[in-house]
């Protein structure tokens, strides 16, 4: 399978784009299901918790295709349109994170440099209650939610960022594998974070309490 046919950019041109409590929508079965066995696999090791930069040198072929996809003109195009927003020259980034420590989930917004979020879920299976994305009204109430997402494979939430985009997640520990695409501001904010997130990761790697 191509990459340009590993997503389902038809559904999201037809989903709803929600605008309360601020511009967002959902999308199951993004990704073709036949494909998602082979990605969750390939989801690159990242061995402790925390957003570390995508490193393309630990990607499989599964994953490369993904990648590919999801910085594909296809899927920036389809996003530009739903959100009403300029994304011709804006660079993307993406950051992975496959475990949570019970940290994680806190309510925040996103950084200001962030344009639009993309979260594209990798984990073939969600029992647990917890580390379910809720899309919040505000910044004092986790229940008070819009919205709340399983983190399932295939599973994609995206978000126009804003000063209201609260969102966050009740605290869980283990595996969760995500991956984040955001289009941001100038190239000087992926250079910036990617070494933000590779020296945090080093730090986590020396420490093993944190």
């Amino acid at each position: 399978m191509s990459h340009e046919s590993l997503l389902d950019l038809d559904r999201l041109r037809a989903s709803s784009l929600r605008r309360e409590p601020f511009d967002f929508l959902i999308v199951e079965d993004f990704v073709a299901r036949a494909e998602l066995p082979a990605l969750v696999a390939g989801f690159p090791e990242l061995g402790r918790h925390g957003s570390y930069p995508l490193d393309r040198g630990a990607c499989g072929p599964a994953f490369a295709r993904l990648v590919d996809a999801l910085e594909g003109d296809g899927l920036r195009e389809a996003i530009a349109r739903k959100f009403a927003v300029d994304l011709a020259d804006r660079p993307t980034m993406i950051t992975l994170r496959g475990y949570s420590d019970g940290k994680d989930g806190r309510i925040h917004t996103d950084s200001s440099t962030k344009i639009i979020t993309l979260l594209l879920y990798m984990n073939l299976e969600w029992d647990d209650a917890a580390g379910r994305l809720r899309v919040l009204r505000g910044p004092g109430d986790l229940d008070d939610y819009a919205a709340e997402v399983p983190p399932l494979a295939g599973t994609m939430l995206a978000f126009r960022r804003s000063d209201a985009s609260f969102h966050g997640h009740r605290p869980h520990i283990g595996r969760r594998q995500v991956v984040q695409l955001n289009w941001v501001t100038d190239r000087h904010v992926v250079e910036r974070e990617t070494r933000r997130h590779a020296w945090s990761a080093r730090i986590k790697a020396l420490n093993p309490f944190r």
